[in-house]
């Protein structure tokens, strides 16, 4: 089956909103695991792991990788096909509940994968990366924006490509498991709604890089 980079399909996107498959998919793109890996991380009963592996994987998002015996039962351990991308045209068609469960989902865990960092010294190093803005343009621009954190993104990928090469010469040495996060959103006003309001030239807080 060919790798899903670009998932088009709202249905498929309504299937992807559940926390635990968010969660799931979020370790599964970094590295291998089973059921019973990703069940002792995640701190969710293994039952219930097992069943949103198997329709992650009948879905093509992972894949079986290999299969491994384990105290007179086979341990399957899966992947991810690829890093999923919701397609523009896919995201406007799903419901806004949908929405809201799939982002909720998605920055629970990042909260909790950056607290885990900053708890253990994840942002010692001298050359991370913090930025934080308020950045006030029209239409033209936020398309500007949206498509320059897309091509960003290209990079990275190829970055991590150019590694995980070197990293494979050698064993594995220097490795470095790497968080980024990239967001871009309309910010709230008082009421909690997206607004404009607020100063017109571009702010910036807690960069540090």
């Amino acid at each position: 089956m060919k790798p899903i980079t670009d998932i088009n399909d709202p249905r498929l996107v309504k299937a992807m909103a559940h926390p635990l498959r968010v969660q799931i998919l979020s370790v599964l793109e970094q590295r291998v695991a089973s059921p019973r890996e990703l069940s002792d991380e995640l701190d969710a009963p293994l039952g219930n792991v097992s069943y949103h592996v198997r329709t992650l994987s009948s879905l093509g998002l992972i894949k079986l990788v290999k299969k491994t015996p384990r105290r007179g039962a086979i341990e399957h351990y899966y992947e991810a096909r690829g890093r999923a991308v919701v397609t523009d045209k896919a995201w406007a068609e799903v419901p806004d509940i949908v929405k809201r469960a799939l982002l909720g989902a998605t920055l629970t865990s990042v909260s909790e994968e950056v607290n885990a960092a900053a708890a253990g010294g994840g942002f010692d190093r001298e050359d991370i990366h913090l930025t934080t803005s308020r950045v006030v343009v029209d239409e033209q621009g936020w398309r500007d924006l949206s498509k320059l954190l897309g091509e960003t993104w290209k990079s990275i990928e190829k970055i991590q490509r150019d590694a995980g090469k070197r990293l494979r010469d050698a064993d594995g040495e220097d490795e470095i498991n790497a968080g980024l996060v990239a967001m871009l959103f309309e910010r709230a006003n008082s009421n909690g709604d997206p607004s404009n309001d607020g100063a017109r030239e571009p702010a910036t807080q807690g960069a540090r890089r």
